[in-house]
Parts: structure tokens; sequence; C-alpha cells
């Protein structure tokens, strides 16, 4: 369904309405509908500028409908759309007035809605309702809006903290270990791992975040004078892992290398030499129990490349740079089956100090984080 055929539910609920009624929300409904055709350079931004306008004046009976068009909307048409949201709620207040109370608690606890969407019913709802974050963010721990989620997270983190304080050291455990079955934002996994890691508790990190510690590397291959990013060396070509092939001064083989680091990082400059001027393939399968549309997140200072199932995702050449978790967030499709990853990362030949880093982390997981494990392990449960 296309975003103006979403407001059929429109016709539906002006059927029960008195004519005044009808008249008004067949208005809003024609004037969300003018927003949502607003598109990247200037497309529909001419009819949109008087309908906004217009639309602003509305009463607060408009903002449960601008709420589900924002559920509809591309990013541009969402911001006109907020606008007018916050517009009616903004001059409803100052009035005396009235927010439908119900109608936003209802909306921001729907999962359905998308995340943006809910979100607004929320900061509102909380505006004209003090009790609203306490009574609704504890219940939000496996909520698929990640805000929600990271508040109720963090809710835990700091109840664990006065239990520390308070030396009540069984039910900090039993919160921090609550906290970080529930995590998905990797600062957050980080102190609650660190915590429990303190308290004598053994939890997987590398598991919860979907790490792959383990890679086949091959390597190097000549990338002096910055030839090898578009060169196609064999791995691009075939992966036979009992194969070798001329490398940068010697045969390259394929060696099995695995982290022991916290956050799964290979550090390449310890696994190779040369390690300046040079191209490293790795490479793992995964298997999927099912098709599925997955983020492979990827952290590294280096130029790369990466592939799955003989695809390629994502290239971009850049050199000594910042390095972090989830730096890159590349989406792709599982098959059913085996499915075969492989990453070029390349270092240029700088000499300085603070060119020599060569080392790359991929996690997997869903677009809220959640790791998705490789078929046949289990996702991270402490509850």
């Amino acid at each position: 369904m296309n975003r103006i055929g979403t407001w059929v539910w429109m016709c539906v609920a002006m059927s029960a309405m008195p004519a005044a009624q009808e008249s008004q929300a067949a208005e809003v409904a024609e004037q969300v509908a003018t927003l949502l055709k607003v598109e990247k350079q200037g497309s529909g931004h001419a009819a949109a500028v008087p309908v906004l306008k217009s639309l602003e004046q509305e009463s607060p009976a408009a903002l449960i409908p601008l709420l589900q068009g924002i559920d509809q909307a591309n990013p541009l048409a969402s911001n006109w759309l907020t606008g007018a949201f916050e517009a009616i709620a903004d001059r409803t207040l100052k009035s005396g007035e009235k927010l439908p109370q119900d109608e936003l608690e209802k909306f921001a606890l729907e999962t359905g809605h998308t995340p943006p969407a809910r979100r607004l019913a929320f900061l509102w709802l909380t505006k004209i309702d003090p009790t609203a974050a306490d009574r609704l963010i504890p219940g939000m721990l496996n909520d698929p809006g990640s805000e929600f989620r990271r508040e109720a997270v963090q809710r835990l983190l700091d109840a664990a903290t006065k239990a520390t304080e308070a030396k009540d050291a069984p039910r900090s455990k039993e919160l921090y270990l609550e906290a970080f079955g529930a995590a998905r934002d990797p600062d957050q996994l980080d102190l609650a791992f660190d915590k429990l890691t303190e308290m004598g508790e053994k939890v997987d990190l590398k598991k919860q975040l979907g790490l792959i510690p383990g890679w086949w590397l091959i390597g190097p291959f000549d990338h002096r004078k910055g030839i090898g990013f578009d060169a196609v060396y064999p791995p691009e070509l075939e992966i036979q892992l009992d194969k070798k092939y001329p490398g940068l001064e010697k045969e390259a083989e394929w060696v099995k290398k695995e982290s022991d680091q916290k956050h799964a990082i290979l550090d390449l400059t310890k696994l190779l030499a040369p390690y300046k001027g040079s191209v490293v393939y790795a490479y793992q399968e995964f298997p999927s129990d099912r098709e599925q549309t997955v983020e492979i997140r990827v952290g590294t200072p280096n130029g790369w490349k990466l592939w799955v199932n003989g695809e390629l995702l994502f290239a971009h050449e850049e050199y000594h740079q910042s390095m972090r978790l989830d730096q890159y967030r590349v989406k792709a499709k599982l098959n059913s089956g085996t499915n075969r990853i492989l990453l070029k990362l390349c270092q240029n030949e700088q000499t300085e100090d603070w060119a020599q880093r060569y080392e790359f982390q991929v996690r997997v997981c869903d677009a809220t984080g959640t790791a998705v494990l490789p078929a046949g392990g289990e996702k991270v449960s402490l509850k």
C-alpha cells in the first residue's frame, strides 16, 4: 500500500461521526496526504506550504492523524508533519485546553507504529502527565524502539549502582544481569559486562553483541602506491581455503585466527608482515536457518570492501580515521543455509605513528542491534 492509500482508514472512522466532525476529519486527512507528497529537491513543497499553515491551526483532534501520517512519511515529510503536530500541541497547552492524553499514551505503547511517531507521542504525553515516564519506561525493556529500550535499561543500571552503594550485592548483580540481557547499545552492554565481571559472573559479551571473533585470513597482497583497493586478487574470484597464491613478498595462504579481545578486534599488524602497503582478506561462513535481512556492522580505520555470497555490498577507501563498534552499518540478505562473508582490508604506506593501525571487528545483528547468531546458536537470555 502506498502512503496516500493508507488514509482509507479515515473513511471508516468518518462514517460514524457527526457531519461537522466528519468534514473536519476529511479536511485533516487531505492536508496530511498533501504533506506526505513532500519529497527531496523541492517536490511537493509549493503545495505543502499553505497546507502546513492551515494545518497548524487545527484543533487537537488532528494530533493522532498527524502521528499516523508520520508512520507513513519519508524523513522530509515527517519533519513537516512533526512541525504541524508540535504547533497544534503547543498552542493547545498555552490556551489551557487539554491534549488527548489517553490517545497519546495508547499510541506511544503500540509498537506497530514507527519509533519517531511513538516518541513524539510519548514526549508530549510526559508534558501533561508527570507520571508517564515512571509508569511506562520500566515495561519497555524489550521495546523495538531503541530510545525506549535504552531508557528502560538505563533505569536498571542506575538501580544497580544504588544497590551497590547500599552494599546489596545480590540485588546489584540481579539488576546488572537483567540490564545485560536487555541492552542493545554497546556502551550499556560494556558497563554491565564490566560490573558483572568484577562480581565474578561470566557473561558472553561477544555473543550478546553478535561479534564474529574468528576469521580465515590471507595476505598480504600488494597495495603499494594504492594499487590494491581496486586490484582483483584470487580471494575475490574463489574461496579455496587449502590453496596458496602469490603474495606481496611470499606465498600467501589461509590461516585461522581468533580474537581474544573484548570487542573481537583482530589486529593485523601483529598477524602479518609486512603490513604497510598491503591487502588482507578475511573470510567466514555464517549459517542461517532462514532467509533474513541483517545488518553487518563493521569497525575499522582502514580502507575496506564487503561481499556477502559474492555480491559486493560496500566499499570505502579511507585511511587512519577513528575506529569504533558499529562504525559502518551495511544491510545484507542472508540465504537459508551457508552464507559467505568476505572482507578486503587495505593499509597504505604512511609511516607516522598515528598511521599504524590495521585492524577490524564485525558483528551481525538486526536493525535494533539484537545479535543475529549463526544457526544452531542461541541468543543470550539472562532473565
